[in-house]
């Protein structure tokens, strides 16, 4: 990308990282060229976003997220444009007291940003620039940049990506802060592998608002920041406004070799199966079969590190299972393994695939799949995540809970899912138990190396079910409660940290974990989302965060 080009991207950021500069004036080398580069490529004068009040026609679009079952009813929403702006902003409402909230693509499906005590939503949608930073080596993409928009900038601009999640209008900054993961991460690990800094704006005991870069070089003396975002979950510390991702190998100067990248073509599957073939034995084993093979292929050096699936399993009023599959196209016998992997899957089954001619949560209608074929890497990821089933329901209400498997399913939790699955009595099609290919290179990284400490998992579950009346709330929340506790009745109706599975992720967040109703375990919640590294994540808080100011109802408490 040309410089004036860059410049025209970064225009937004205004001098923002000027001030992170002045906060780093004692860092080492490494952390103040970083900032020096932020300030070049950031020096075009501050935009500052507007201040939308109960009177304004936009202030009901902005009070709720993607689930309409949390919705706010704040003073004013602040549009933020840049650090300088997010800086006004966080200091007006600290002087006057004023309980906030942060939001940058709105996809939070728990109360962190929309709930009845905010009373300042402070909202980063508009902070969308993604760019190159020569200083850094680094490219940056600022928290309101949603995936899809992140994806198509990296790849067409220098051919490179980050291994991020498939729905395409989740926001980058909270993506980021909780790990991010998507259908690369076998292949290349989470986001946070990638995070090279992140540019967070603080406030102190007395109030002084500053902005602030942290990287992750050794001799940085504010690393525990950038720490603190590679998966201690947003809302927590400061305003995430920015971040950089460089791989950790990356060498040389070339903007492209710095980052991952991607496949030029994948290996792509689409397939259903119709719930009028499966019984309980049938439904047993090809769930089984998921696991066993996940369990067997989670190594981060494994063959088949650059395959995964998506694997919707839909209760029986949608009528059928649908699961997708992609695998890198230049890897020697890649064909081969794919096959492989789909034969395995329907070992002893007794199924027969038919094409997937209908759209399925976030998989599109795709017949032309049913056979594998070849597809350059971004016409793939396009295509993945294109259905938004709550981006298309502006009513939506959403019940979400989900876990990490290190093992595959014990007897009793394919019992459970099949009970529920196969019940005829809800009458919810949107109800889905989405099976998430883990493991790989996500697992050669050490749990304390950065936030992220589920370092060993094969497969990631989701409990998911929407539905559109306000009425049905407390139907359906007391259906997936129920189910959830039937699935890990053994483990006091949570995922817990044993040998089977390990926690759950917070970029999934579920209250249920922090009430005593709901987790009858002896782990307390912030155990199953952060493991041990929820003390370090702790101390990072009383440092950054001394009056408790960021706060939400799952947010870190900081250490006395």
């Amino acid at each position: 990308m040309s410089s004036a080009r860059l410049g025209r991207r970064s225009v937004l950021a205004g001098g923002a990282a000027a001030v992170g500069a002045a906060a780093l004036t004692a860092a080492p080398p490494a952390a103040a060229a970083a900032a020096s580069g932020a300030r070049a490529a950031h020096g075009a004068p501050t935009a500052v976003g507007a201040k939308v009040s109960a009177r304004d026609p936009r202030y009901e679009l902005l009070t709720t997220g993607i689930n309409k079952r949390h919705v706010a009813r704040p003073e004013y929403i602040k549009m933020i444009r840049s650090a300088a702006d997010a800086e006004g902003a966080l200091r007006d409402a600290f002087r006057l007291g004023k309980r906030v909230s942060v939001r940058s693509g709105g996809h939070c499906v728990a109360d962190f940003t929309c709930n009845p005590e905010v009373e300042v939503i402070l909202d980063f949608s508009e902070m969308t620039g993604v760019g190159y930073d020569p200083r850094f080596r680094a490219f940056y993409v600022e928290a309101g940049a949603r995936l899809y928009n992140v994806y198509e900038a990296l790849y067409k601009g220098w051919g490179v990506t980050i291994p991020g999640g498939v729905c395409h209008s989740v926001g980058a900054g909270g993506h980021v802060s909780g790990g991010g993961y998507g259908m690369l991460s076998r292949a290349y690990g989470l986001v946070v592998d990638h995070l090279y800094a992140v540019e967070v704006v603080t406030v102190d005991a007395a109030g002084k608002v500053r902005t602030v870069v942290a990287t992750r070089e050794e001799d940085d003396p504010n690393r525990d920041l950038w720490w603190a975002h590679t998966g201690g979950g947003g809302g927590n510390f400061g305003l995430a406004t920015r971040y950089w991702f460089r791989s950790p190998e990356a060498t040389g100067s070339r903007p492209e070799d710095q980052l991952v990248n991607p496949p030029s073509r994948v290996w792509v599957s689409a397939v259903d199966f119709l719930w009028d073939q499966l019984d309980e034995a049938s439904f047993s084993r090809l769930l089984k079969n998921f696991g066993s093979w996940h369990e067997r292929h989670s190594g981060p050096d494994d063959e088949y590190r650059h395959l995964s699936s998506l694997f919707n399993v839909n209760a029986r009023a949608f009528g059928r299972l649908s699961l997708y599959t992609q695998i890198d196209a230049t890897i020697p016998r890649s064909r081969a393994l794919l096959d492989a992997y789909l034969a395995e899957l329907l070992d002893g089954t007794g199924l027969e695939a038919v094409p997937m001619d209908r759209p399925s949560g976030e998989l599109a209608s795709m017949p032309n799949y049913f056979r594998p074929a070849e597809l350059p890497w971004l016409a793939a990821a396009r295509m993945l995540g294109a259905p938004d089933p709550v981006g298309a329901n502006p009513i939506a209400r959403v019940g979400l809970k989900a876990a990490y498997f290190r093992k595959n399913f014990t007897d009793h939790q394919v019992a459970a899912l099949y009970r529920a699955l196969s019940d005829p009595a809800p009458d919810n099609r949107d109800t889905t138990l989405v099976l998430l290919s883990f493991g790989g290179r996500i697992n050669g990284v050490a749990p304390h190396a950065t936030a992220s400490a589920q370092r060993d998992s094969a497969f990631k579950v989701i409990f998911q079910n929407i539905w559109s009346d306000e009425r049905r709330d407390e139907r359906y929340m007391r259906w997936i409660r129920d189910w959830y506790q039937d699935v890990f009745a053994e483990t006091g109706g949570v995922p817990a940290i044993d040998g089977v599975t390990d926690g759950t992720y917070i970029n999934y967040p579920d209250t249920d974990m922090a009430d005593p109703r709901y987790n009858r375990s002896r782990l307390p919640w912030h155990a199953l989302f952060y493991k041990d590294n929820y003390r370090r994540l702790q101390k990072i808080k009383r440092r950054w965060d001394p009056t408790d100011y960021f706060r939400h109802s799952l947010s870190i408490k900081a250490s006395r």
